[in-house]
């Protein structure tokens, strides 16, 4: 199984030429082992137009500002809508600048980009830098430039960043392979030096630096006429598929019905049979050494469009999501997958729900321990964009060191993935918040309810509405039953939390689920719930008793009356 991390080798080389100043702009950001799994790798090369005032500011804002924005996007919407949406808002500001301020007058810069994440390299592009390919042996360019097709027009640019109010990027996407090159160049290098040349000194193979310094003395040799800035990537290791290559993988990928155990598939030992539901089957299998667990769709159970749309959202969050809290997926070693399954690492240990069944509810601090984890799980999922919409005890591991892990991505909700058909709605009876019975199709507001079901079973082994007919929804139209009168040892703050977590109205639940965090670690008076209406003995409790002597008293002349 391999699940490499992305590594990448980059090089850059920029020179004057000619030209009284150096208006290219160019860089790489690499970022932490983080900020690599989740945005990728991002290359930027800008040449600003030197008709225009402040070419080589616009060059360098638009560089620096990208990559800052694109790295503020949820890297869930996927590389090309977050590239466009970053530069759009700066290009607003800068063709706005240049309208008003003299000394932007009419500010525009060529972009190109590269930014490679996973197994693929998305190229964005406007203006006549350009972005190329290299692979055994052979150059192709990614980019086409938009510049004037008549003759002794070949050099003005109809699209470039800050020229027109809005700017439309064209878009590339490219498989990447190990020993791969990837080039950005400004016009000061491609229009002195043809492909053949720059095929030649990239077959140098010698280090980014020091080829992209080669290209730059050739280009000086044959004669520079303008600022020349190549950058160069090496792509060393690939990385996990992105969305777009699981879904190219899994469109590939036949549904068959789910295996029994004793069976061997793609050389996995299916072992013993783990979980048997309603949607899937689940395997402990094994291969060579490695345990793992491979899960299969019930095709029976569930369409083919629901079920090939659940295991692309579930391999693509496993991959993404980094937290010590929720599970993650495999990837296979290429070309071994003939059949729609994920594998997912193997946890030792038991779900909530069967250590629920065997040894009941959880004394409160080891309780609370349990809380913390699954909560800072569901919160990485909702940081990330993702909304699990199946949060229950069957849901969460508890894994045998302490760890535990919230699993089953299947129908978590993701912008890019169709939602299920009715009959394949998520979610289930007894944990789904009130509002999704009236048709939510989920949100981090009913994550938090289902969140909260679950720690009222962790601490009581019971549901807050009592016990729940899958086929209706529970009484929302009385409380629950405060979890204290099932555990009289509970703190009064964390029965004010957990219900407050599964309030029938979504306003009154909190904010989000890390204040939820935030109670659970402090134990804070910030779980207490809506003030409500003091009794007399607690108002006033001299005249609470006075009126209890007076009705002894009325009581007493009765008796003594009536006798």
């Amino acid at each position: 199984m391999t699940d490499a991390r992305l590594e990448i080798a980059a090089g850059f080389a920029t020179a004057q030429g000619p030209k009284a100043d150096n208006q290219d702009f160019g860089g790489v950001h690499l970022g932490t082992a983080a900020e690599q799994r989740e945005h990728g790798v991002v290359a930027v090369i800008a040449d600003g137009v030197s008709g225009s005032k402040a070419g080589r500011m616009a060059a360098e804002l638009t560089t620096r500002s990208f990559i800052d924005g694109y790295l503020d996007q949820n890297p869930l919407n996927g590389i090309a809508a977050n590239g466009i949406k970053a530069l759009r808002g700066f290009n607003r500001w800068l063709h706005a600048r240049g309208k008003i301020d003299p000394a932007m007058e009419a500010a525009a810069t060529t972009f190109t980009a590269l930014i490679l994440r996973g197994r693929e390299a998305v190229a964005l592009h406007v203006g006549d830098s350009r972005a190329w390919h290299f692979r055994d042996g052979v150059l192709t360019r990614l980019t086409e430039d938009h510049t004037r097709a008549q003759q002794g027009l070949s050099h003005v640019l109809y699209r470039a960043v800050g020229i027109e109010a809005d700017v439309k990027l064209d878009v590339r996407h490219v498989e990447l392979q190990p020993h791969d090159r990837l080039m950005l160049t400004t016009d000061g290098v491609h229009g002195v030096l043809d492909e053949a040349a720059l095929a030649r000194l990239l077959a140098r193979r010698g280090s980014p630096d020091a080829d992209a310094q080669a290209i730059l003395d050739e280009v000086a040799e044959a004669g520079a006429r303008d600022n020349a800035t190549v950058l160069i990537l090496d792509v060393i290791r690939v990385g996990a598929p992105d969305w777009e290559a699981i879904t190219a993988e899994a469109e590939g990928l036949a549904i068959l019905p789910p295996p029994k155990q004793g069976e061997t598939v793609d050389g996995f030992h299916l072992e013993r049979l783990v979980a048997d539901g309603r949607y899937t089957r689940l395997f402990l299998a094994r291969s060579g050494e490695e345990r793992v667990v491979l899960k299969f769709p019930k095709p029976a159970a569930v369409s083919e469009r629901g079920a090939r749309t659940a295991f692309l959202r579930e391999a693509f969050i496993g991959r993404r999501i980094d937290s010590p809290f929720v599970g993650k997926v495999l990837t296979p070693d290429a070309g071994r997958q003939s059949r729609l399954y994920i594998v997912q690492p193997f946890y030792q240990g038991q779900t909530l729900h069967a250590r629920l069944a065997e040894e009941g509810p959880f004394e409160i601090a080891e309780g609370i321990g349990v809380a913390l984890k699954l909560a800072r799980g569901v919160a990485a999922l909702h940081r990330a964009g993702v909304i699990h919409r199946d949060i229950k005890p069957d849901n969460v591991i508890l894994e045998t060191h302490g760890g535990l892990k919230l699993v089953d991505l299947g129908v978590a909700r993701l912008k890019r993935a169709e939602e299920f058909a009715e009959a394949e709605a998520p979610g289930t009876a007894g944990f789904k918040a009130p509002e999704m019975y009236d048709g939510e199709s989920g949100s981090a507001a009913t994550d938090q309810f289902a969140l909260g079901v679950t720690l009222y079973r962790l601490f009581t082994g019971t549901y807050p509405w009592g016990e729940v007919d899958p086929s209706d929804a529970p009484r929302f139209d009385r409380p629950p039953t405060p979890p204290g009168r099932r555990r009289p040892d509970m703190p009064a703050w964390l029965e004010a939390a957990v219900l407050r977590a599964v309030a029938v109205d979504p306003d009154e639940r909190f904010e989000d689920v890390e204040e939820l965090i935030h109670v659970l670690e402090t134990g804070s008076a910030a779980a207490a719930p809506a003030p409500r209406p003091l009794s007399l003995i607690e108002r006033d409790p001299v005249r609470f008793w006075q009126g209890v002597c007076l009705v002894l008293v009325l009581l007493l002349l009765i008796s003594l009356a009536t006798r």
